[in-house]
């Protein structure tokens, strides 16, 4: 791709929306410029012509995002088959367990969820379609880079932010990459209590009719409640059912 059929401007708008977060909801100009490594007048335009078109309010000191950024997501809902197809799937899943059920997509360096069926809060954070979290120490993400050819995967673990969460964390190259073997080998991830004390999860992939790995779905719950054995023993046989039924469904 050449760099003039680059919008440079649309690449420093769209970082613009994303550095609004959880923790930055409302920012000022200079915070913006802070977090996107902008100028402070090129940020202003930016945040300018956000507010013009919609998608920002602005109080006359701080900025902040408004629903209409939420069309821009949805159009990728829209387009995608996956969230729409294992929704019923997730929401019987669930009540089979009586614990969260979610599916996500690989985005980058991080997994990016579509899907959603939660029984219970089960981490501090909320987890809804659109909330993402880093690949590398989730059972989804695992899953979706151990069905990666291993130089991609190994490239994308190079550009993650491997922080160690908790003492139980694998954060180390040799560590994960020795994991995502495991994972391939086996068919699915479980994560214990590496993203957060006290969480466990396990993950699927899901594949289309052709066989390519489109998403990842896992269960979550309290390591106390389900611990990772009896998530291999009990909910596994369940996941892998709904990986075979969906499979046809998804051309």
């Amino acid at each position: 791709m050449r760099d003039g059929d680059i919008i440079h401007g649309l690449i420093r708008g769209l970082s613009v929306i994303e550095c609004f977060d959880e923790e930055h909801a409302r920012m000022s100009i200079t915070d913006v410029a802070l977090r996107t490594g902008l100028e402070r007048a090129t940020a202003r335009r930016c945040l300018l012509t956000l507010t013009h078109l919609g998608y920002a309010t602005y109080d006359g000191k701080f900025f902040q995002l408004t629903p209409r950024v939420l069309k821009l997501g949805h159009s990728y809902l829209a387009g995608t088959p996956l969230p729409r197809l294992i929704q019923p799937f997730l929401e019987q899943l669930s009540a089979a367990t009586s614990e969260s059920t979610s599916a996500a997509v690989l985005d980058g360096t991080d997994i990016l969820y579509v899907a959603r069926a939660s029984t219970r809060r089960v981490m501090s954070i909320n987890l809804a379609p659109g909330a993402r979290l880093p690949a590398y120490c989730t059972s989804m993400g695992r899953t979706l880079l151990a069905a990666l050819p291993s130089e991609e995967a190994h490239a994308i673990l190079q550009r993650s932010n491997l922080i160690a969460y908790t003492s139980h964390t694998r954060s180390s190259m040799t560590d994960l990459l020795t994991e995502l073997a495991v994972v391939a080998a086996q068919g699915f991830a479980v994560i214990d209590q590496e993203l957060e004390l006290g969480l466990c999860s396990i993950a699927v992939p899901l594949h289309n009719a052709s066989g390519h790995v489109v998403g990842a779905l896992n269960i979550g719950a309290q390591s106390a409640r389900s611990p990772t054995s009896r998530m291999i023993a009990q909910f596994l046989p369940l996941m892998r059912k709904v990986q075979a039924e969906v499979r046809p469904l998804l051309r």
